[in-house]
């Protein structure tokens, strides 16, 4: 479980240059609206989606653009959704928190907190008798660890056992509040023995032990031995949306996130371990130059017809 792979340095340099890459288009004007980012918390997507086979359902929260690159939809046709272009991949229509792309086992964002939860299970159900032998995961962040929906599909998912992994990304505020400051126990992963589920703690800026203890939950899922929740220790390097003033944060909290996040722990580990600072660095250089060409193509498509608005709608 130690073992630290080049490949996920790239993978995850990927996604921060694309987060950073959205963050200044956002500020630019290209992108409207809301946007959230996960910067910081790289690891959990590289790590668990590195788990996943084609025809695994991943549904994400509306911080999910990590989870989609990991999934393995390409950056331009996502840039591109972003600045409501209609080569996006809904055609401009979903934006930052709504995309989907099921062709590639992404069913999605929710920005109803913690409702993808009894949607990854309906589609394990369904799984389970299409005989595509589907494992559904459900990723969420802490805060969602207290919404009725997050209840009902854990309890639905154990006593039914479903394929289902359910993934709480805790990166220790529930939007603007301290997880602490609204659970008695914060150790959320505890929670599952209620449901007769099991339940780890993990380091989530870890991208091999995400990876690890993802293969085995989803692994008992297939095997018919139901749900499990992993709950993946991560923090945040930025607002929990475009514009958080970060109030709330303490003093030198963010120069010890910087520390400690998963591109500068991995960074270190791969160079102590022998591998040359220049194939080291080469990674952030890679991922940076190729997101900005995905970037400079999706701005230069044509932006989505307003006229299609009404077209994949049911009357």
């Amino acid at each position: 479980m130690s073992e630290r792979r080049p490949a996920d340095l790239l993978a995850m340099w990927r996604i921060r240059a694309f987060e950073e890459k959205v963050r200044d288009l956002r500020a630019e004007g290209p992108i409207v609206g809301s946007v959230h980012l996960c910067i910081g918390q790289e690891a959990i997507p590289v790590g668990a989606c590195d788990a996943l086979e084609e025809r695994d359902a991943l549904f994400a929260t509306y911080r999910g653009h990590g989870w989609a690159l990991a999934r393995g939809v390409p950056a331009e046709p996502l840039f591109a959704e972003l600045m409501g272009r209609a080569s996006g991949v809904n055609g401009g229509r979903g934006g930052s928190a709504y995309f989907t792309a099921a062709e590639y086992g992404f069913h999605g964002e929710n920005s109803i907190v913690g409702a993808g939860a009894p949607i990854a299970c309906g589609a394990a159900l369904a799984g389970r008798h299409d005989g595509s032998d589907r494992v559904a995961v459900s990723v969420f962040g802490d805060g969602a660890m207290n919404q009725g929906a997050v209840h009902e599909a854990m309890n639905f998912a154990a006593a039914f056992s479903l394929p289902v992994v359910f993934v709480c990304e805790n990166n220790r505020y529930s939007e603007l509040t301290p997880i602490a400051d609204m659970v008695r126990s914060p150790r959320l992963a505890d929670r599952a023995a209620a449901y007769g589920m099991p339940g780890h703690r993990i380091d989530g800026n870890d991208a091999e032990a995400v990876r690890f203890h993802m293969r085995d939950a989803v692994e008992v899922a297939r095997e018919g031995g139901g749900p499990t929740l992993l709950e993946c220790m991560t923090e945040r390097l930025a607002g929990h949306y475009i514009g958080d003033a970060e109030a709330y944060r303490r003093p030198g909290e963010l120069d010890r996130i910087r520390r400690e996040e998963p591109i500068a722990r991995l960074r270190e580990g791969l160079l102590a371990d022998g591998v040359p600072a220049h194939d080291v660095d080469a990674a952030e250089r890679t991922a940076r130059d190729e997101m900005d060409a995905a970037a400079a193509a999706a701005l230069a498509a044509p932006l989505a017809d307003p006229a299609t608005a009404r077209e994949h709608l049911y009357a």
